[in-house]
């Protein structure tokens, strides 16, 4: 899709499935239009790292160089939601409600729609990616340093309960990380999740299904669904960004949430 960047993170897609991405180094968000043209959106933007559009429109990005959440405007227009977190990825839900994940502090953030914030959670090793299970009743946690994804019930007020190591990833042999980084999910609750060894789709009961090769050496660093259809799959891989088309339909967060059908055996 498209090359020459620093390292690619935070991929995201708005209601007509464009795409937006960061550059981190070069503190840029990139659009990637219907057509396939990439263009900057945003520069100057704290080292934006993970990306994610609300149920009003806005895309909500971790500035991680300046510890803010902050939510772009159609226009580029920046507003801090939120300071003193340096977050690295983070999803939105319907009511408005912000979950951040901050890795220094082995912290998961939960930022009300009044502004109020509190930390949710501190048992995962090393929270990276995070995001909502389709039906918006689970909270998804990666681990960096380990092999699972955790997985959170959404209590009424935004708090966490009866959190559990629940999606079992591969490892590369020999190593004790899988480097789960950014992840998304299909409307059958299928769980795609970007790791050292490529991107591992997993099924609800957690269990790895298969696992699409890296695209180039390196890391893959996040991934979503996006264009018209919501049916190709992008992936953020070093200094380019990827897609690639599959028999499976992305679910947003910024939708109305679903109820995939139950599992299979």
């Amino acid at each position: 899709v498209g090359s020459g960047y620093r390292f690619t993170e935070g991929p995201a897609a708005n209601a007509k499935g464009e795409v937006y991405f960061t550059d981190i180094p070069n503190s840029r968000i990139h659009r990637i239009a219907a057509d396939g043209t990439v263009s900057v959106f945003a520069e100057d933007t704290g080292r934006a790292n993970g990306l994610m559009f609300g149920p009003e429109g806005r895309l909500y990005a971790c500035a991680s160089g300046r510890k803010q959440i902050v939510a772009y405007d159609g226009t580029g227009k920046s507003s801090v939601i939120a300071e003193g977190i340096d977050g690295n990825d983070l999803v939105i839900t319907q009511s408005g409600d912000l979950y951040v994940t901050e890795p220094p502090t082995k912290q998961v953030w939960l930022i009300r729609k009044d502004g109020t914030k509190q930390v949710v959670d501190k048992s995962v090793p090393s929270p990276n990616g995070v995001l909502l299970s389709p039906d918006q009743t689970l909270l998804y946690v990666a681990d960096y340093s380990g092999r699972f994804v955790y997985s959170f019930q959404i209590q009424p007020d935004g708090s966490l309960a009866y959190g559990q190591r629940y999606f079992y990833l591969h490892l590369v042999d020999g190593s004790t990380r899988s480097a789960a980084d950014g992840m998304t999910v299909d409307t059958n609750g299928n769980l795609y999740v970007a790791t050292e060894m490529g991107i591992q789709f997993c099924d609800p009961p957690g269990r790895v299904n298969g696992i699409l090769s890296k695209p180039q050496p390196g890391v893959v660093a996040n991934v979503c669904f996006g264009g018209p259809d919501f049916d190709v799959l992008y992936a953020t891989c070093g200094d380019k960004v990827f897609k690639r088309k599959l028999n499976a339909k992305g679910v947003r967060s910024a939708d109305v949430a679903i109820k995939p059908p139950k599992p299979g055996l």
